[in-house]
């Protein structure tokens, strides 16, 4: 009895953080990450809910600055942007289906100066917040991102760690991994600079 206590009250905590972890799962469409978390809209992006509120596209040069992107000290440099208006190529599994209505998806691949650690930064445009929610929660389930082809051969995306999160009517991912097999770095930093490209959604509410 009390190893099923323990059990639930472990479930309830990794839900209630919105995270969801696996070990080196490969499945036969794709690569997950081992630690993926994810964030729901919130009211905070109301006035970019839908398309309709916000028609203009992104750019690339919107989203993907021209130089290096850092944090803590940790540089990575970015290949060429890409933009998608088959935005179903840029996943697999059940978020194929739930990118139905999107429209573009812009994406780049970082890797560090000493090319040990790798990442991507993605963003969906979608018709509206409860498609951006729908694709996040795909993510959290059994369907994830596909790599960029800006990411080197060596990413080993099994081994990383990636974000998710709904802003309004966009979705973006951003996902780090060491480049290659049996590296051990901190990915801490990397992450946090591949998140803050998502601050193009924020110009937006501005």
């Amino acid at each position: 009895m009390r190893t099923w206590i323990a059990v639930a009250a472990a479930a309830v905590v990794i839900a209630a953080a919105g995270t969801a972890s696996w070990l080196l799962l490969r499945e036969e469409d794709g690569v997950r990450p081992a630690t993926f978390r994810s964030e729901p809209n919130t009211a905070h992006y109301a006035p970019i809910a839908t398309r309709a509120l916000d028609p203009e596209p992104l750019t690339a040069a919107e989203v993907f600055p021209a130089g290096p992107i850092a944090s803590g000290g940790v540089a990575l440099t970015g290949g060429n942007p890409e933009s998608l208006t088959d935005c179903a190529s840029a996943v697999w599994g059940s978020a194929e289906a739930a990118v139905a209505g999107c429209t573009q998806a812009l994406r780049a691949g970082y890797t560090s100066a000493d090319g040990r650690i790798a990442g991507q930064f993605l963003i969906f445009n979608l018709a509206d917040s409860a498609a951006a929610d729908r694709l996040v929660a795909a993510f959290g389930r059994d369907g994830f991102v596909r790599p960029a082809s800006g990411l080197p051969e060596a990413f080993d995306g099994a081994r990383g760690w990636a974000q998710a999160r709904a802003l309004g009517h966009y979705v973006t991912v951003s996902w780090v991994a060491p480049a290659g097999p049996g590296t051990r770095v901190d990915l801490t930093h990397p992450q946090l600079a591949v998140d803050a490209l998502g601050f193009a959604v924020q110009r937006r509410l501005v």
